[in-house]
């Protein structure tokens, strides 16, 4: 009975910290219109949202802050909570116009297609946070009474961080995009349904 009622106990702790932070997602729609597959992809390529100097399908986003609490334990610094607020923005074209089949249908699958893209980087943000969360609560900085010596250290590595978030999305890219890839295939078939 008590190793019941202690695993019991176990897993609703459990379940309450892998749940004590989620991240809000989400759509910044930007209208598209056309009345064939070129003419959308055409309007895409008009509205859609800058990147650099280019103009992209999607685009996905986020706003990262934290609720941090560094603590003076003995002549050290260590940071024992750190909260992460996410907030995530897909921006995805919406279609204005009315379709009929089969361009309708191509439709769909188009922007079902690049909606499942930007949620693998949506995925890549959060698995970034989680890492930062991870590396981030207990990290200790001797002879650091004043807790000035962490910050720097911390920035180091959620610098590290995201920089293989932001390299691991530029390879999804790579491979997504690249001739025959998921979304090179999206862009043909909504333009050419051959």
């Amino acid at each position: 009975m008590r190793i019941a009622s202690f695993l019991t106990g176990f897993l609703v702790t459990a379940s309450v910290m892998a749940q004590e932070w989620q991240a809000v997602e989400r759509v910044e729609p930007y209208a598209v219109q056309g009345a064939t597959g070129m003419e959308i992809y055409q309007s895409i390529g008009e509205r859609g949202p800058k990147l650099g100097v280019a103009r992209v399908i999607a685009h996905t986003g986020f706003k990262l802050t934290w609720t941090r609490k560094y603590e003076r334990q003995g002549n050290a610094c260590v940071i024992t909570v750190n909260k992460p607020k996410l907030i995530i923005t897909y921006t995805l074209p919406k279609l204005k116009s009315k379709l009929s089949e089969p361009l309708k249908s191509r439709w769909e699958t188009f922007i079902a297609g690049v909606t499942r893209h930007e949620k693998v980087h949506g995925d890549f943000i959060k698995d970034m946070v989680k890492e930062i969360e991870a590396m981030s609560v207990g990290l200790t900085v001797d002879n650091d009474p004043d807790c000035r010596k962490i910050r720097p250290v911390l920035q180091a590595r959620l610098g590290e961080l995201s920089d293989a978030q932001r390299a691991r999305s530029r390879d999804f890219d790579q491979i997504e995009m690249s001739e025959g890839g998921n979304v090179h295939q999206l862009i043909l078939h909504l333009v050419d349904p051959r």
